[in-house]
């Protein structure tokens, strides 16, 4: 991402942050988002490059304004009056505001780790069920068959913000649910201004000790991290943690690979 993008980025984020946040918000950003997807004549007219900023938020507002909240209208018109260059990147603006807004909400409900973990562990359990990922990753079918199978799945299992999430994450075009939960739970991390942390282990962590772990990682990265553990008893012990590109391996069997890599070579 280059600096302008990230500079039309911060702008959009103070306009949301601005707003108080709620799943009603949230709802009505991805309303919009949906909208223009399908849309290409108004996506293009309020990502035009051409016209002035004031033209494309007056624009936004005189199309959008009366059917959205004034919070979300106010978000849209920044939104447009900002030059992203093309409208699918509109579109996208508008999905992550959504997701921060959802986010925002979770954390300011005291419910955003519990999400977090949720969605991490959900992600996981698609990932290893072949027959259910194949489902979901299906764009073929309708996403509202796709989103129900998620509902019922997660009904009476899961916060009502983590339900929220996982429909959204079925309806993003182009992208495997893996990937787009990925992307939802560094989003997630970055509105507190952390990076993901993956902890892989051979056994489960009670929260005593996840604590530690957050504590020491922290420190030696020199960065705020939030945890999200898989148990593997292939590892052997130790823990393999991956932040991002970076990978520390810390486990038996790592230890075991790397001396018979040593030694073959």
């Amino acid at each position: 991402m280059n600096a302008a993008t990230e500079a039309r980025q911060s702008e959009l984020d103070r306009a949301t942050d601005s707003a108080r946040p709620s799943a009603e918000l949230a709802g009505e950003l991805f309303a919009v988002a949906d909208l223009l997807g399908e849309q290409p004549s108004l996506r293009n007219a309020l990502a035009d490059p051409t016209g002035s900023d004031d033209r494309r938020r007056g624009l936004a507002d005189a199309v959008l304004g009366t059917r959205i909240s004034a919070a979300a209208a106010g978000i849209v018109g920044e939104a447009a009056s900002l030059r992203w260059g093309t409208g699918s990147r509109l579109v996208a603006a508008l999905e992550r505001q959504g997701l921060r807004a959802l986010f925002a909400a979770a954390h300011a409900a005291g419910r955003l780790d519990t999400v977090e973990d949720e969605l991490f562990r959900f992600s996981r359990t698609v990932v290893g069920n072949h027959p259910l990922r194949e489902a979901l990753d299906d764009h073929s079918a309708p996403v509202g068959v796709r989103q129900q199978l998620v509902s019922d799945l997660l009904a009476g299992k899961a916060d009502a913000f983590t339900v929220q999430l996982a429909e959204r994450a079925v309806a993003a075009p182009g992208r495997s649910f893996e990937l787009t939960i990925d992307g939802y739970l560094r989003l997630a991390a970055a509105t507190r201004q952390r990076q993901v942390a993956v902890v892989t282990v051979a056994r489960p962590l009670d929260d005593e000790q996840r604590e530690r772990l957050e504590a020491i990682l922290s420190r030696k990265l020199d960065r705020r991290l939030t945890l999200q553990v898989l148990v593997d008893p292939s590892v052997l012990g130790g823990a393999r943690i991956r932040v991002g590109d970076e990978v520390i391996e810390g486990t038996v069997a790592g230890r075991l690979t790397a001396a018979h890599e040593q030694l073959t070579t």
